[in-house]
């Protein structure tokens, strides 16, 4: 009994080991700032767009609209956090997502705001996100030590799992009862209380290379396509991204088309996600390297795909509650073990470069989120959801095949 309790005692202080340190401390909780008022924008503009146009494809490409910027300046703006103070890049971005936050919600309350806005902010934040990302992710190895930096890394997913299942909830709530233009200016509050606290951080500078700016990007790829480990977990990423995220961007469209609910219910779905994104990513957060990482990692692909396709056959709100805390489980735990092992296996120098790749995963959720918007459209939601719960399945057990160095990580 008293070696459970020490051994429970140990997971438990492995866990949460990288808060100790004051810089990360001060990072994450910037973080759990940031990361609320993001939660709660994603509600906030979906269903201020499908208000607006009663359309799926039109919340699709409102949702999806900071993906071209990222897909178009992530590698950039990896490649500038190799060069520049990760902090300031931190700062910039979140002040600008500050002011964005604020336009909307003035077009808002002077009644002026169109779909239009709302998809030139999502192409603005895109930009903001192509930088900012890299940055944050960067930034932990330079703030702890490498035996910290998965449970560091894990810890950041796990905060953003907190905020997921906290903010949407909230965000609900004062969107139905106090207004979208109410509901920007707390989004706009939580992405300055990020700034102020991120100012604690560290100024971590890197050292600008001497070498063309270019040529360093091209020297970041040419990594990547040696490292066989970074590369196979790069594509894990990417193509996961492309079936399981745009789950989330259909929310909206569910909750009124098949169970005829309101916005609150929406925040429910989302805050229950968040739930079991938090329960996934403490669970890696505890996870050591003498454990079957690669299998975890698998698992919680196929644990995604398996809800995602359920979810097409559900038309019960009662059910959707419980499998969204599946998905968030298993699609949070997964992105921050994958994101942890491209870390982990990325040297010093190029970890700017690879989070700009990484990054890119956020860009691609539009490849799939638009396909997915038509065949809503045209089949109906649940049989979208079902085709792409289907397809992830199938590629989980393909790269469980086909690539021995995930299974051995």
């Amino acid at each position: 009994m008293n070696k459970k309790i020490l051994l429970l005692k140990s997971y438990s202080y492995r866990t949460f080991s990288s808060l100790s340190v004051p810089a990360y401390r001060n990072l994450w909780l910037g973080l759990l700032f940031l990361m609320a008022g993001i939660s709660i924008q994603i509600l906030a503009r979906g269903y201020l767009t499908w208000d607006l146009s009663k359309s799926p494809v039109a919340v699709v490409l409102v949702g999806s609209g900071f993906a071209p910027p990222i897909l178009l300046f992530s590698i950039f703006g990896g490649a500038v956090a190799d060069r520049l103070s990760l902090r300031k890049i931190i700062q910039y971005g979140q002040l600008g997502v500050t002011l964005i936050a604020l336009f909307i919600g003035f077009s808002i309350a002077f009644e002026v705001i169109t779909i239009y806005h709302l998809v030139v902010s999502s192409l603005l934040q895109g930009t903001i996100w192509a930088f900012l990302m890299p940055a944050r992710q960067a930034i932990i190895p330079e703030l702890v030590d490498d035996e910290h930096i998965t449970n560091a890394t894990a810890l950041n997913a796990s905060g953003m799992s907190l905020m997921s299942f906290l903010a949407p909830g909230i965000g609900g709530l004062v969107y139905g009862y106090f207004g979208a233009a109410v509901t920007y200016y707390i989004i706009a509050g939580f992405a300055f209380l990020a700034f102020l606290m991120t100012g604690f951080v560290p100024s971590v500078r890197k050292k600008i290379p001497k070498k063309n700016f270019f040529k360093d990007i091209k020297e970041g790829f040419g990594y990547v396509a040696k490292n066989r480990t970074v590369l196979y977990l790069l594509v894990v990423a990417l193509s996961t991204a492309l079936l399981s995220m745009p789950y989330r961007t259909l929310l909206p469209v569910q909750i009124e088309e098949v169970f005829n609910k309101e916005v609150e219910a929406l925040g429910l779905l989302l805050s229950v996600i968040g739930v079991g994104a938090l329960i996934g990513t403490l669970f890696i957060a505890g996870l050591s390297k003498k454990d079957k990482r690669g299998w975890v990692l698998i698992f919680t692909s196929i644990l995604s795909g398996f809800t995602i396709m359920i979810s097409g056959l559900n038309s019960s709100y009662l059910l959707a509650i419980i499998l969204m805390l599946f998905l968030g489980l298993g699609d949070s735990g997964r992105r921050a073990l994958n994101i942890s092992l491209i870390l982990e296996n990325t040297d010093d120098e190029y970890r700017g470069r690879v989070m700009g790749l990484y990054t890119i995963n956020f860009g691609l959720i539009p490849l799939g989120a638009i396909p997915l918007g038509f065949i809503a459209d045209i089949l109906g939601i649940q049989q979208a959801y079902f085709f792409a719960g289907l397809l992830l399945i199938i590629f989980a057990l393909g790269y469980t095949i086909f690539t021995t160095k995930i299974r051995k990580l």
